[in-house]
């Protein structure tokens, strides 16, 4: 069996996840950068984060000991990566929750669908920035996301999944305050 490549490996599993944001021209937002609060948080950490290590990689740059090189490197990476992030942040509008009660769904509602054969599955609404699907955060402008937008408590709405058209069940809906 042969090894993953690189490209699909993280060098420093200790080190938090990083938000990679996907920004394409999307024509839909009219310019604007949505966020939730949780997201926006999220990058400011990253970003004190990536200045706290370009210090260090700084230091050790200066000293010129050995592993210079690497640390160049990092921190080219870094400062390309705090330029992103600053960029996304100064742009950004952070919408907070909806005012209650929470019963349609609205960006950053955190939705739990119910299909027909009683399945589960939990979608959270974010910017385009910070979806993950690995965290089950979903694109305000993904086709998931469209659908769900605007159902209310207990409405069914159909999705069109690879695997054919399917009715879910808005089960629960909730904001992070």
């Amino acid at each position: 069996m042969r090894g993953m490549s690189k490209a699909f490996t993280r060098e420093d599993d200790d080190r938090p996840e990083e938000i990679r944001p996907r920004r394409a021209p999307l024509p839909a937002q009219g310019g604007r950068v949505l966020l939730t609060a949780r997201g926006a948080a999220r990058f400011r950490e990253e970003l004190r984060r990536l200045r706290e290590e370009r210090s260090a990689l700084q230091a050790t740059i200066a000293k010129g000991a050995g592993g210079a090189g690497e640390a160049q490197e990092r921190l080219s990476r870094g400062k390309a990566r705090m330029e992103e992030l600053q960029q996304t942040l100064v742009g950004a509008e952070v919408l907070g929750a909806p005012p209650k009660p929470h019963d349609t769904v609205q960006f950053g509602a955190t939705v739990t669908v119910r299909d027909v054969a009683g399945g589960e599955v939990v979608y959270r609404i974010v910017g385009v920035d910070e979806a993950d699907g690995a965290r089950d955060e979903v694109s305000y402008l993904s086709p998931i996301a469209r659908a769900l937008l605007n159902a209310r408590l207990g409405q069914r709405v159909v999705f069109r999944f690879p695997r054919g058209e399917q009715e879910l069940e808005i089960v629960r809906i909730a904001y992070v305050e």
